[in-house]
């Protein structure tokens, strides 16, 4: 079956009726005027993305070995472990890895590695969880997959002022999943493959969130060039130019968008060459049961900190992440 324009985007639309505005104007749902509409929004979002992103010299700070490339591999793995544990939305995890780099950008951690980047990340993970998710974890329970650090709520909860203090509280951000679904309808004006086209591409942009190459890219042109790869694996749709992708809407960058969707296809190919790594959830019930007889059993000084370790899962510890720090 195909779907129409505004069947597309209607999320992007306002809910009100015209004629709330003005009586007697016609309603204006056509999918001419819809379309219309949502190519307005996409090119405000193409001129505002600059705005949300770190600076132009970002990607040569981890060429020149001024940021550590490895140990941000390593904090985005964790986030999208922690994303595929609780089933976030692929947006939380991107949102997440965003307010990262634009920390980064503008701050400089004592350190490369250690304690303080396990830190940040933890406190943008809680922040894009906040922001996206309906059901959002304490955050101690957060803290799941293994991290080398764990740390109170009071100390994630200062961190989280840090980061908001330091990216100006702009939290909606602009992403590569602002684009998708509208360059997916561009490619796929019928709509008989937009679901999948939309879902390959999503899995495409977060399993490239590590690459730290991929940072010199705007959102716009992740998404067209994830478009692109995802279409490139349809029979119907591999033949489609990528130079036609500039005129999907008004600041496109061709060349960017080329670029961007070579290192991508190089990339994809690479990993699909290696086998996914398995990551097999975590028996928190379990883990709760224990808890319970590892308070009542005597002490010692092993086991007070394989105590420690396992009460950070326990559900009494979400009233003390809302009120109690102790």
């Amino acid at each position: 079956m195909s779907l129409s324009c505004s069947d597309c985007f209607s999320d992007l639309l306002c809910g009100e009726d015209s004629s709330s505005l003005s009586g007697d104007l016609p309603d204006c749902s056509s999918d001419l005027e819809s379309l219309a509409y949502i190519e307005e929004s996409i090119a405000g979002f193409i001129e505002d993305e600059r705005n949300f992103v770190p600076g132009f010299d970002y990607v040569s700070r981890f060429r020149s070995h001024s940021l550590d490339a490895s140990a941000r591999e390593e904090s985005v793995a964790w986030i999208l472990k922690v994303q595929a544990y609780y089933g976030f939305q692929p947006l939380t995890a991107y949102l997440s890895v965003n307010y990262l780099d634009r920390f980064l950008y503008s701050r400089r951690l004592p350190q490369a590695n250690g304690w303080p980047l396990q830190l940040l990340s933890v406190a943008c993970l809680s922040l894009a969880a906040k922001m996206e998710e309906p059901l959002v974890p304490s955050l101690l329970d957060l803290q799941v997959e293994a991290p080398k650090f764990i740390f109170e709520p009071k100390t994630i909860r200062r961190m989280e002022l840090l980061v908001l203090g330091v990216l100006d509280w702009r939290l909606r951000s602009i992403t590569p999943f602002s684009f998708i679904a509208f360059f997916a309808y561009k490619l796929d004006s019928s709509g008989s493959l937009i679901g999948y086209i939309i879902s390959r591409a999503t899995q495409i942009i977060l399993s490239n969130i590590q690459e730290a190459s991929f940072l010199e890219y705007w959102p716009s042109c992740i998404a067209a060039a994830a478009i692109l790869c995802a279409a490139n694996e349809i029979p119907k749709l591999s033949l489609v130019d990528p130079e036609l992708v500039e005129s999907w809407c008004d600041g496109l960058s061709k060349e960017k968008i080329i670029s961007c969707y070579q290192l991508m296809q190089e990339i994809t190919v690479d990993n699909n060459r290696r086998k996914p790594p398995r990551h097999f959830p975590q028996l928190r019930v379990t883990i709760r049961g224990r808890v319970k007889s590892a308070g009542t059993s005597s002490s010692s000084s092993s086991s007070s900190s394989s105590f420690k370790r396992r009460k950070l899962n326990n559900r009494l510890w979400v009233d003390d992440d809302k009120g109690n720090d102790d």
